[in-house]
Order: C-alpha cells, then sequence, then structure tokens
C-alpha cells in the first residue's frame, strides 16, 4: 500500500507512524455560482401544519398500541418509550386518556347499531381522538375531522373514513353547538 498524497489530506488530519489510510475519496466543493441548490430541506413546524398532523399520526399509534397491549390508563404508554413523543402528541394521548370514559359514552350514543367493541381497534382510537379534539380543545371542527378522515383513509378500511367523517360530524354538532 502506497502513502496517500499529502495533498489530499485535510490539514486537521494527524496521522501518526502507525496509522493506515485504506481510502482517500475527493469530494467537490459546491459550486457557489450553481442557481440550483436542490430541493429545499423540509422544515417540520415552521407554520406547524407538518407537525400537528404527525403528532397526530403518532398519537394515534400510541392509542392503538396502548389498546393492544392492554395499557390501562391508555397515557401510560407514553412512559414506556424510550424517547418522549413530540408535546402535541403527547398532550392528545393523555387528554384522550383523561377523558376516555366520556369520549367513550359519547361515541356509543351515537353508534347504536355498531357498539364501540365491535368497530375496528384503529377506527375506535381514531374516533376517540377526533372526539377529544373536538370536545376539549380549540382545533377547528374542520381540521378535526379532516385530520380524522385522512388518517382513516391512510390506516384502516376503504368505507372507515365515511363512517368516521359522519361519527364526528355528529360530534361536533353537539360538542361545538354553542361555539
Amino acid at each position: 500500500m502506497t502513502d496517500p498524497d499529502p495533498a489530499l489530506l485535510p490539514p486537521e488530519l494527524a496521522l501518526h507512524d502507525d496509522d493506515v489510510v485504506e481510502a482517500v475519496e475527493v469530494v467537490a466543493e459546491p459550486d457557489p455560482a450553481d442557481d440550483d441548490p436542490g430541493p429545499e430541506p423540509r422544515v417540520s413546524g415552521f407554520d406547524g401544519i407538518g407537525t400537528r398532523r404527525e403528532s397526530r399520526e403518532r398519537a394515534l399509534a400510541l392509542l392503538y398500541e396502548a389498546e393492544q397491549r392492554g395499557i390501562v390508563p391508555p397515557a401510560a404508554v407514553v412512559d414506556q418509550l424510550p424517547v418522549p413523543p413530540e408535546a402535541f402528541a403527547g398532550e392528545l394521548v393523555v387528554g384522550v386518556s383523561d377523558h376516555l370514559a366520556e369520549i367513550d359514552d359519547r361515541l356509543r350514543s351515537y353508534s347504536v347499531s355498531w357498539p364501540l367493541e365491535r368497530m375496528p381497534a384503529i377506527d375506535r382510537a381514531l374516533l376517540r381522538l377526533g372526539t377529544y379534539e373536538l370536545a376539549y380543545t380549540d382545533v377547528p371542527v374542520g381540521a378535526c375531522i379532516s385530520e380524522a378522515v385522512e388518517l382513516a383513509k391512510r390506516y384502516s378500511t376503504d368505507d372507515s373514513h365515511k363512517f368516521v367523517n359522519g361519527m364526528l360530524a355528529r360530534v361536533a354538532d353537539e360538542v361545538r353547538a354553542g361555539r
């Protein structure tokens, strides 16, 4: 093996006599005159849209996980995470957990022919999440419902988004009527 050309090595690299250089890669410096620097890096959270959507998705996953693992109260799932979720996701999970009995009662009152216990677990978690946002936060009705519908389209059955939309619309009529 031949020693690399010292001109190719960075000046801050201090090699000792017993060090072995296996490869040297020459990388071209970016051209400052280049008008197309490539795609803009994603900056989540600047306008709040990405972060809140991602947080709802994470909250949904945590609520689903809590139910599948039989974790009671559901907020205890957050304590078992090696890294806490983003603040909004944690707030949603804790909020659903704190109001679970009232949320489930409200959902049962609207879903007479389809008991809460018979719903797919993901739909149940979505409805709980959406109901919490509608009843206990100031998030606009349209945002609550459309976010839940989008998550239903992504993670549940082909017709679940219609069911979630109808259920949350009824919840919104009740809890936001006076607002």
